[in-house]
């Protein structure tokens, strides 16, 4: 049997299963990439399995890092709106022999993991308010 390549593999999947974006896939690839240097930095490590929720935390640092405070833009408009939906798109490429897993592993690993919300939007919230008092003689404005 012939190994399949990532870009086939890709087309395969993206044509049984259109929820997610092409480029999501690449990104998903990429964040396993970083994931595993991070760890090798890190731990020193030689690369080994990563599981689901150490992968989406390559993706939280991965994303934030590639698209700062568009990050939740480009992720929704590929189709990934939660972690689950990360973990669906590893199924998608485990089942195409692109990823591997072990018995351990389970799409259950990542339901919930953390919130888009949290983790990619407050971060540029503003820490204070822009304005703390007005200057000395300028009117309050007005609210309706």
């Amino acid at each position: 049997m012939q190994k399949i390549g990532f870009a086939e593999a890709l087309d395969s999947i993206v044509a049984s299963d259109p929820r997610y974006h092409r480029d999501a896939y690449v990104f998903l690839r990429d964040s396993l990439d970083y994931t595993t240097k991070q760890q090798k930095k890190i731990k020193g490590a030689p690369i080994r399995h990563v599981a689901g929720p150490e992968l989406l935390e390559g993706v939280r640092q991965y994303a934030l890092k590639e698209f700062g405070p568009m990050v939740v833009t480009v992720l929704s408009y590929w189709g990934i709106r939660k972690t689950e939906d990360v973990g669906h798109m590893v199924f998608n490429l485990i089942g195409a022999g692109i990823f591997g897993k072990t018995e351990e592993d389970s799409i259950e690993d990542f339901k919930g993991v953390y919130d888009f919300d949290e983790v990619f939007v407050k971060p540029y919230e503003p820490q204070r308010p822009l304005v703390t008092k007005l200057p000395p003689g300028l009117p309050a404005p007005k609210l309706s």
